[in-house]
Order: C-alpha cells, then sequence, then structure tokens
C-alpha cells in the first residue's frame, strides 16, 4: 500500500468514525497538531479523535487535492460537519518506515477561492 492510499484509507476511517481502524494506523509516539490543540502520543490522539467524532452527528471528507512527496502526503480537502458546517483544511500525514502515521498537522483554509 502507497503512503497516498494510507492516507485515503484514514481519510475513510475518519469520515467513518472508525477510532479501532484509526488506532491501528497511529504509531505510538504520533503527533496531532491543528489551529487549536497539540497532543502526543496515541492516547491522547485517539482520545482527541475520540472527542471530535462525538461532537459531530456526522463527517463528510471530500478530498480536493493529494500531493505526495517520501513520507508524507498533503491533502487537500471540504470537510462538512453535521450537513452544515464546511471547513476547507490540509493535512498533512508523515508515515514511518512501516506506514503507520506519525504525525497529523492540519491548517484550517478557505473555501472562497
Amino acid at each position: 500500500m502507497t503512503n497516498r492510499q494510507r492516507c485515503l484509507a484514514y481519510l475513510r476511517a475518519y469520515e467513518q468514525k472508525n477510532l479501532a481502524a484509526i488506532a491501528a494506523m497511529f504509531a505510538d509516539d504520533i503527533v496531532l497538531r491543528d489551529w487549536k490543540i497539540f497532543v502526543r502520543g496515541k492516547g491522547a490522539a485517539l482520545a482527541e479523535t475520540a472527542n471530535n467524532f462525538a461532537a459531530a452527528k456526522s463527517i463528510e471528507i471530500q478530498p480536493l487535492a493529494l500531493y505526495d512527496n517520501g513520507d508524507a502526503v498533503a491533502a487537500e480537502l471540504k470537510i462538512v460537519v453535521d450537513g452544515e458546517i464546511e471547513l476547507y483544511v490540509v493535512d498533512v500525514l508523515s508515515f514511518s518506515p512501516t506506514g503507520q502515521i506519525q504525525s497529523i498537522r492540519a491548517y484550517l483554509g478557505r473555501g472562497d477561492a
């Protein structure tokens, strides 16, 4: 499986709120950072992910573009939460040599361009 495919599998699992699948993808020392939070470690990253799942009835993720370079993939995304909150985000995922997600850095953008 390529890192691009791993990224898409992560996005599908996130959209389906499949915490068990995401747990299998995360490295033990994962770093998760976005415009609101920073956590380190698999337990903390899974807890933050579970919080996001609990706060949303539904999550739709539409990849707009993917860019891969060696051990990292950047995904430009349109995310719709609960059918009404639209977010445009770039997620940058880095992968270990064994294919686990080592970090996710998320950047909030604008949808008017």
